[in-house]
């Protein structure tokens, strides 16, 4: 790395840290005195009335460090989509933060700005049109996978450090140090957004940042298959443990009939607290399995795309079987505790 991409990938990290860090010790009073408070429930896992909305400064973070980042180095069409884009997604999650707004318009704009970028993204890569649908889909899915995913203090801001912080360490080992530099500024402002949510958290994240961050998640994705359609595999294996706790709740939701689009506290992290793990440890459980198993075979389908999807059928294989283990160990804690064990 020269010394202009050093300064550069430097100034993007602290940025994004330092506008993360400020934006939500703002939020915190701002979203009080607004009323902005998310209070207990039966289908949530916190126990006091705290504050949501935390996420934009994670947003507002992440973008101002990659902007310049985007401006030098992609298509200035292509760069302009993923800036509106994550703007439009994360726009949408505020309003809902503020005044909770019905499904419908929030999933319209999630499919509008997916469909702006993806479609600039193929244009750019010079890719079929017949990839656009399916692209769009995984990308609504990916914004709703992060909402689902954050429900349990520092949870989804371990995530995105980890899967920002090693996709970078990956991208610059393949010679691409415009996308270290972007998924570094996504870990910088993900540590900055922690320091106000570890245990116990003093703000939430938010609809304004867990879509925002889904959709940023996803769009870094596709511009690193964009360079390495092989890529696509590594991308699958580091967002295993969201892949399978999101997918195999929501399959197991389906096939019991239950409303699978309503909120509920059926996810692996939800039991693990259910069962008497603190929000603290259980997010570390979580990081521990991606600092343990993902990364290793992360860096292994990276190191040898001829193998890299057998790597990732058995990351997957592997995480689903965890998956099940320790959800039935939780369900069988649940009950000795006298708690309601098929919630």
């Amino acid at each position: 790395m020269n010394l202009h991409l050093l300064v550069l990938a430097t100034v993007s990290v602290l940025v994004s840290m330092l506008v993360a860090v400020l934006v939500t010790g703002f939020m915190v009073d701002y979203a009080r005195r607004r009323g902005m408070l998310d209070h207990p429930g039966q289908r949530r896992s916190h126990t006091l009335p705290t504050p949501r909305g935390g996420g934009l400064g994670l947003i507002l973070g992440a973008l101002l460090g990659m902007a310049p980042v985007l401006w030098f180095t992609l298509p200035s069409m292509l760069g302009a989509a993923f800036l509106l884009a994550a703007l439009l997604v994360a726009c949408v999650g505020w309003l809902d933060d503020h005044r909770n707004l019905p499904a419908l318009p929030r999933l319209v704009v999630h499919l509008l700005a997916a469909a702006l970028f993806c479609a600039c993204l193929v244009v750019s890569a010079g890719w079929s049109f017949w990839w656009l649908p399916p692209m769009v889909l995984v990308a609504a899915w990916s914004v709703n996978l992060h909402n689902f995913m954050d429900g349990s203090d520092g949870m989804l801001g371990m995530q995105l450090v980890f899967v920002g912080w090693f996709s970078a360490v990956l991208c610059a080992w393949q010679g691409l140090p415009h996308l270290a530099m972007l998924n570094l500024a996504l870990s910088a402002a993900a540590t900055g957004f922690l320091v106000y949510n570890l245990p116990p958290a003093r703000i939430f994240m938010g609809d304004v940042g867990s879509g925002g961050a889904g959709l940023l998640v996803f769009m870094l994705a596709a511009l690193w298959c964009r360079e390495d359609i092989a890529a696509l595999w590594t991308v699958l294996i580091l967002h295993a443990v969201f892949m399978v706790d999101a997918g195999m709740t929501l399959v197991g939701r389906i096939l019991r009939g239950r409303r699978w689009y309503t909120a509920h506290r059926e996810h692996l992290y939800q039991w693990l607290v259910r069962s008497g793990f603190s929000h603290g440890r259980t997010g570390w459980l979580y990081l521990i399995y991606n600092l343990a198993v993902v990364a290793p075979l992360a860096w292994l389908s990276a190191r040898d795309p001829r193998f890299a999807f057998w790597i990732c059928v058995i990351a997957y294989a592997v995480t689903m079987l965890i998956w099940w283990l320790v959800r039935r160990h939780c369900l069988q804690r649940v009950s000795r505790r006298g708690g309601h064990a098929h919630a």
